[in-house]
């Protein structure tokens, strides 16, 4: 049976990939901070309350995979935050740090851990980037830049493990419904002076498709790069935001 880790998969988009998978019968890996999201996961996943951007808890994560499973065919470093919302003189230097850590540091961490893995396997990896990574992001410049920054490493990540068979893309989810974009909106409309309906209302006619996106879009284009029919898709930023037009409408 194929199996997979997933950092952050305790609830929104991490969860959502854990269900995909094991529709398509791999058994399932969540990590998370949220003990509480963890314990609502299927009994019949393996869960891990782990820092993703924590490196000795990483090690030891991988550890316990290795006794545990003894291989890994796909890993999905999820883990992110949404960082600070302000004009970026205003932004504070821990506020970046922490930004650049859970985003970024993280999905290093899980590359490094995971590449003898994977290299086994032949396996895949997918990193969860941003539509931030392609276009950049007013009031949002950690969030911004750790994004693009995953990107890079995706790149190269494609590059260093292909000759072994591994391949490596990215996920650049759009705006995604539910809490964690709930809070985005409330942040930005504050920072803008409107309301958190007019910010949703401006994400929606900035993509051609006028509707944000579900965690299932990400879920089902995440399952499909660690299968077998992509077996040839590697190096890839692939954008799952029906079409965004314009990066930052005007509210």
């Amino acid at each position: 049976m194929k199996t997979v880790l997933i950092t952050a998969g305790g609830s929104g988009i991490g969860h959502a990939m854990g269900r995909a998978f094991a529709a398509k019968g791999w058994q399932v890996w969540v990590t998370d901070i949220n003990v509480a999201a963890l314990a609502d996961c299927p009994d019949t996943w393996e869960k891990d309350a782990v820092d993703a951007a924590d490196a000795p808890g990483m090690a030891d994560l991988f550890d316990r995979i290795g006794s545990h499973w003894g291989h890994l065919d796909a890993v999905v470093a999820n883990a992110g935050i949404a960082g600070p919302t302000a004009m970026v003189e205003e932004v504070e230097l821990t506020d970046w740090q922490r930004c650049m850590a859970v985003n970024l540091e993280s999905s290093f961490l899980t590359a490094k851990f995971a590449g003898p893995f994977l290299k086994h396997t032949k396996g895949a990896m997918v990193l969860t980037s941003s539509t931030a990574g392609i276009y950049g992001y007013p009031n949002r410049a950690p969030y911004a830049a750790a994004k693009w920054g995953v990107i890079g490493l995706m790149k190269t990540l494609a590059m260093e493990w292909g000759p072994s068979g591994v391949r490596v893309n990215a996920i650049c989810p759009g705006a995604v419904e539910g809490p964690r974009m709930d809070g985005v909106m409330e942040r930005e409309a504050a920072a803008k002076g409107t309301t958190p309906q007019a910010i949703y209302d401006g994400y929606a006619a900035g993509v051609s498709m006028r509707s944000l996106v579900q965690a299932d879009d990400i879920a089902n284009m995440a399952q499909f790069l660690c299968s077998d029919e992509s077996r040839l898709v590697s190096g890839q930023v692939i954008a799952v935001d029906g079409h965004t037009e314009n990066p930052d409408p005007k509210v």
